[in-house]
């Protein structure tokens, strides 16, 4: 028995070294008491929930796995691989990518010469202008997938212009946009880039349509959902492209739609994309990666390989809210992606977590304590508290953070038995001699009474400043 003791303790020095040392916060000569008798299966118990919702959202993080980009697996690492890797290297970067800057750069400059002249000699004749418009984009658009070496399958009837419609589909990448618009020129709702991005944005593709937003302006919602319903009503308005995910996802889930496409009382026509991976990962992961290098990696790899379905158009049936109206279009495009659906926000990702999220965490945490403090009496309620909070500390993962105010708060309980006496000495001396005399002397089980209503009292004390403190423990 004293020979499994010895190897589990030290196995558990082994493990303690991503812990934090709580040696630190201690008074100078201070130390952690170790427990006394054995460890109960209820103390175990009382920490459980709260180590097991913290493993469970290290392990099964299902919010982060679906902006994460998947590297495949290295194949290349063998004697008769790596020299084949090799000259696939030099094959990408010095033989194809020079070809593709050259056939993006003749695209640009076919492009702007019949652009140009087309916008701003035919402001009279605006159909003609329009459709001439809508074709150069579309022109330019095909030689920006040229230079991926893009083969892109469409299934399905090519989208046709027609009032009250609108498309939505999953978000990948701002490529998703290109690679429907070399078929049809969309007019889409996109979030404003800064740079060359935004300079055709401001300018080219605001002649089909396009409309813009901004994530931090919160009275651009009413702006576009005004924009959004005057562009369905107009017969001769170039068919609009939503992402409702509203943030680009790595092509394995889909998240949230906003139910802002599906309010405005018209046909909803899905549309699935599904990349192939064999060649490059098309997930942009913006906040690693500027859309600059993300065309680079697109443009040295062999090829951006995808399958774009164009699906059955949907109505809101009667009695469905928007809300499962959107969910039911999410289902369509899952299932012909083969995308898993999360229960998720993607606008999360730009936000910060709510402060009420971890007060209602801490408020939990700390009421459960309360409640395992009031189900013991009198000194037990020290050691047994001290002991599942250290517990809690020590074993806890290094993602949960505690404050040094919040450690202070916990090893605080350590003096609680001393400042009880202190507590009790001092009541009883300020009594005036009188008052003692003319008061029964207190019994042993008042004494006790009186022990643990101050214990719990201070117990009160210290767990409300370990909640006010705790800042850190439920950090996301």
């Amino acid at each position: 028995m004293n020979s499994n003791s010895n190897e589990t303790v030290k196995l558990s020095s082994e493990l303690d070294l991503d812990r934090p040392n709580l040696e630190d916060y201690l008074p100078s000569g201070s130390s952690i008491q170790e427990p006394r008798g054995k460890l109960r299966l209820r103390d175990l118990l009382d920490i459980s929930p709260t180590l097991t919702e913290a493993a469970g959202a290290i392990i099964d993080d299902s919010f982060t796995r679906c902006f994460k980009s998947n590297p495949p697996e290295p194949w290349n690492w063998n004697v008769y691989l790596f020299p084949i890797w090799c000259c696939g290297v030099v094959i990408r970067y010095f033989i194809l990518f020079p070809v593709r800057v050259l056939i993006l750069t003749i695209g640009w400059i076919i492009f702007l010469s019949s652009y140009i002249p087309v916008h701003f000699l035919l402001k009279g004749h605006d159909k003609l202008r329009k459709k001439m418009e809508r074709s150069l984009v579309e022109l330019i658009c095909s030689f920006f997938v040229a230079s991926w070496t893009g083969v892109v399958k469409y299934h399905g009837p090519r989208p046709s212009i027609r009032p009250k419609q609108v498309f939505v589909a999953n978000h990948t990448s701002m490529i998703d946009f290109i690679i429907l618009e070399q078929m049809t020129a969309f007019a889409v709702i996109m979030q404003k880039h800064p740079g060359w991005v935004g300079l055709l944005q401001s300018t080219i593709l605001e002649s089909v349509g396009c409309i813009w937003f901004n994530r931090s302006e919160s009275k651009d919602r009413e702006v576009v959902a005004r924009k959004l319903r005057d562009h369905i009503q107009g017969a001769e308005n170039n068919p609009l492209l939503i992402f409702p995910e509203g943030t680009c996802v790595n092509n394995h889930y889909t998240v949230m739609f906003k139910k802002g496409a599906f309010e405005l009382g018209c046909t909803v026509c899905p549309v699935a994309i599904k990349y192939n991976k064999i060649f490059v990962d098309a997930f942009w992961n913006s906040r690693k990666q500027s859309f600059t290098m993300h065309l680079l990696q697109l443009m040295t790899s062999w090829a951006v390989v995808c399958d774009v379905w164009y699906l059955e158009p949907q109505n809101i049936n009667p009695g469905e809210t928007a809300i499962e109206f959107a969910e039911r279009v999410r289902d369509i495009i899952s299932v012909r992606a083969g995308l898993k659906k999360v229960p998720w926000d993607g606008y999360l990702k730009y936000s910060r977590p709510s402060p009420k999220h971890r007060e209602q965490k801490q408020q939990s945490f700390s009421e459960s304590m309360l409640r395992r403090l009031e189900e013991k009496d009198g000194s037990s309620v020290l050691v047994n508290a001290r002991v599942g909070i250290s517990n809690i500390l020590l074993d806890s993962p290094p993602s949960l953070k505690l404050t040094a105010t919040a450690a202070d708060a916990v090893f605080s309980l350590q003096s609680l038995r001393k400042s009880l006496h202190f507590t009790l000495s001092f009541t009883f001396s300020s009594q005036s001699l009188s008052e003692a005399r003319r008061r029964p002397t207190p019994t042993p089980s008042q004494l006790s009474q009186a022990h643990r209503r101050s214990t719990s009292a201070h117990a009160v004390e210290a767990l409300n400043s370990l909640k006010l403190a705790a800042a850190g423990p439920y950090r996301l």
